[in-house]
């Protein structure tokens, strides 16, 4: 099992400074002398024994004549935390690695520590299927009548075999009987074997989806969440709407329908017919033959608007959102229609709330998420979205990281930054304030500080998917920013807080597995041992 020495995980960038410097053929003293420090700091540096960003990463980056995000470490910080959660497994606890092995791992071997990070993901993919298959096999009544059929025809078999073989004295007509029963019974053996086949292979084609959601992601992650063709994309398409009036559902329904002769229509749900006449849980659906958006009135307005911005990002941008998916590598039709998807978010994200416009709405509201919903008739969540993507070279917003976990705690969405160590999968900390918002009224906030040392100030709130209505219980997730301290005072949230006291910080992980916070009394890793140990 891995534990961190002194819970710290940074990122090999002095491995990167050394072998940028001898390539320039420069001296660790001159290198020093150029930016300021002493070599010997450098030397440390180096080592990766100090951290280095701001001001002196831009100067080593500048004397070296490389870009500083060659130098910033985020990739290799992702790769070291996602190691982490390998080496936690419990499956491979008893191995003792110390945090120089993974750095050097990482820095000299990047491609091996990325190959044992997805080999992970598979195994992870794996045990999921297998336990789907057991939890099936006890309790799905379809499996068990097969089952039952199988075995009483491989009864009737065995039966009719014994027979043949012990009795010895047996007529001719009686023997072409039972042969003829076993032959009966083996060709409707096997129909309903390649049936059992057929269910195991659609159900597991159906669940499918946890590895391409986690490759989408991780595709995600690795782009920086940052697209300027998009961007480009959703100025061209706002300026085309806003030909037809205000920037709302009217213009956006009247340019779908002069553009692509789709009009929009509102499904009341309930108890009213479906449109598909399938899932009732879906926000809108595009029946392309009618040419037809259907929206759920029992939507709010920011995601009708959003739903016909993405409608309409698709079918005008259909190409350029290919060309972007394309250089996510993805390896399956599903996970690409996925990204695909995510992608037609991104653009009708951008033509809400226009990139330019919203970072200086943003600035001058210290990011108050709510006063910029209500600007811009989105959501909280699409205002969490739209300010992680806020990263243009020379015009980046506050860096933030993100966090959507469902009712029950799982987290279904992330964006994760240096130092911000989020879980794959599963559950997060528990004293993380995004499994607190969901009974408090209104934004909660908490300067927390992980066991790396790097300290985030956290806003999550519990927010809406929609409105209720009768017979139909609202749907409801928990949404998380986080950003490093640093940048804390440039949000409204930092009003009232002492930034500066260490006592207020309330000490965090990743989650349990991942936590080197053993004495920690909200851990949930060995609870099962501690309920057989102790009365409740």
């Amino acid at each position: 099992m891995f534990r961190a020495s002194g819970g710290t995980m940074r990122a090999p960038i002095g491995i990167r400074v050394r072998r940028h410097r001898i390539q320039m053929k420069q001296t660790q003293a001159g290198l020093a002398r150029a930016v300021g420090i002493s070599p010997s700091y450098l030397n440390l540096i180096e080592n990766n024994k100090r951290d280095i960003g701001g001001r002196l990463l831009m100067d080593i980056a500048a004397q070296l004549e490389i870009d500083i995000e060659e130098l910033s470490g985020d990739p290799e910080q992702r790769t070291l935390h996602a190691l982490q959660e390998v080496l936690n497994d419990p499956l491979l606890h008893g191995l003792e690695l110390e945090q120089a092995d993974l750095h050097d791992l990482v820095a000299r071997f990047p491609e091996v520590a990325r190959a044992l990070t997805r080999l992970h993901a598979v195994y992870g993919d794996a045990n999921a299927e297998l336990e789907a298959n057991a939890n099936r096999l006890s309790s799905d009544p379809m499996l068990s009548e097969m089952l039952h059929e199988v075995l009483s025809r491989i009864t009737a078999m065995r039966s009719s075999a014994e027979i043949l073989s012990q009795v010895q004295d047996l007529g001719a007509e009686d023997r072409e009987r039972f042969s003829s029963s076993i032959t009966r019974e083996a060709r409707s053996l096997s129909t309903t074997v390649r049936s059992l086949a057929s269910y195991f292979d659609l159900a597991s084609s159906r669940r499918r989806s946890i590895s391409p959601l986690r490759e989408v992601e991780d595709a995600v992650i690795n782009s920086n969440n940052h697209y300027p063709e998009l961007e480009a994309l959703a100025d061209e398409l706002r300026a085309e709407v806003l030909t037809k009036g205000a920037f709302a559902e009217i213009a956006l329904a009247e340019a779908l329908r002069q553009r692509f002769g789709i009009s929009c229509r509102r499904w009341h749900g309930g108890t009213s017919p479906q449109p598909d006449g399938q899932n009732s849980t879906r926000r809108a659906r595009f029946d392309e033959d009618d040419r037809v958006l259907w929206l759920r009135s029992s939507s709010t307005a920011a995601t009708r608007q959003f739903q016909m911005a993405r409608l309409y990002a698709q079918q005008a941008g259909a190409d350029v959102i290919a060309q972007v998916c394309a250089r996510f590598e993805l390896t399956t039709d599903e996970a690409r229609n996925l990204a695909l998807g995510a992608l037609a978010s991104y653009a009708a994200g951008a033509m809400v709330m226009p990139y330019a416009d919203f970072l200086a709405e943003a600035e001058e509201r210290r990011y108050d998420i709510d006063l910029l919903s209500h600007t811009y008739t989105a959501s909280f969540e699409q205002v969490a979205h739209r300010l992680v993507t806020l990263r243009r070279k020379g015009a980046e917003g506050v860096p933030f990281g993100f966090l959507r976990a469902d009712p029950a705690g799982r987290l279904t969405k992330r964006f994760p930054l240096p130092g911000l160590a989020l879980p794959g999968s599963g559950h997060g900390c528990l004293l993380w304030p995004i499994y607190t918002a969901a009974g408090a009224p209104g934004v909660v906030r908490q300067v927390s500080e992980f066991t790396n040392g790097a300290r985030f100030l956290m806003v999550a709130k519990s927010v809406k998917k929609r409105v209720s209505a009768w017979q139909e219980q609202p749907l409801m997730f928990s949404v998380m920013l986080a950003c490093d301290l640093l940048h804390a005072d440039r949000t409204v949230y930092s009003r009232g807080l002492d930034l500066g006291d260490t006592a207020a910080q309330v000490p965090v992980g990743p989650s349990c597995l991942l936590c080197v916070r053993e004495g920690c009394s909200h851990r949930q890793e060995s609870v099962s041992a501690i309920m057989q140990s102790q009365p409740i």
